[in-house]
């Protein structure tokens, strides 16, 4: 049985990505959808603390481990695979993740308001990144699907991105470099991971390796 390690975002918890966890078990997949201490550590300390949970996990799966994520957990995913890469790494799909950071965490890294809330991982998310989280995470040699969103619940903080975005981060921003698809859906941040575009397109990257698309055959 293949097997799907769920990663979420950074003020969110596990819960937050049920909806796609019942989905995903839905068409035969095993899954671990993982609650990790997303506002009190740095990336790369979220990445030891996953390490061993995402190991056990996938050496009780015959088959490949595939990840999903929302968010910040696009960017834990991708150090995680970097570091500890799994035997039989299957796809990725990521919802919204910032990879190449955020303006709206630029403006607030200074602020001890988010700095207080959102802890050291909210201080890597901008588009300056540390050189620590640069050589974390890895260059993308494996199948990533990428979806993002263009709908926004914060009209003030869309002010601030250029072109089209969720809310938190730009479409544009999105993208990484060796990505294997990518789609935008009319999905904001917070409740991406809900949409039930997103689920089923994440459903059928996994299955098929790229995105569905109206000229498309299934």
């Amino acid at each position: 049985m293949d097997g799907i390690v769920l990663l979420h975002g950074i003020a969110r918890r596990s819960g937050s990505l049920g909806a796609l966890e019942s989905a995903l078990k839905g068409d035969g997949y095993a899954t671990l959808n993982l609650d990790y201490p997303a506002r009190r550590s740095r990336i790369e300390d979220i990445v030891s603390f996953a390490h061993g949970p995402i190991a056990r996990f996938g050496a009780a799966c015959d088959g490949q481990l595939h990840f999903v994520t929302h968010s910040m957990g696009g960017l834990v995913a991708r150090a995680c695979i970097a570091r500890h890469r799994p035997e039989r790494l299957g796809r990725v799909v990521m919802l919204a993740p910032p990879n190449e950071g955020s303006e709206i965490a630029d403006l607030l890294h200074d602020n001890p308001l988010y700095r207080a809330f959102f802890g050291p991982a909210g201080a890597e998310l901008g588009t300056q990144r540390p050189d620590s989280l640069c050589r974390i995470l890895g260059e993308i040699d494996y199948p990533l699907g990428i979806i993002a969103g263009d709908r926004s619940l914060y009209p003030l903080s869309s002010l601030l991105l250029p072109g089209a975005d969720d809310g938190r981060v730009s479409v544009e921003r999105t993208r990484v470099a060796g990505m294997s698809d990518h789609i935008t859906i009319h999905a904001t941040h917070p409740l991406i991971m809900r949409h039930r575009e997103a689920i089923e397109q994440t459903r059928h990257f996994l299955k098929h390796g790229r995105f569905r698309r109206a000229d498309a055959t299934p």
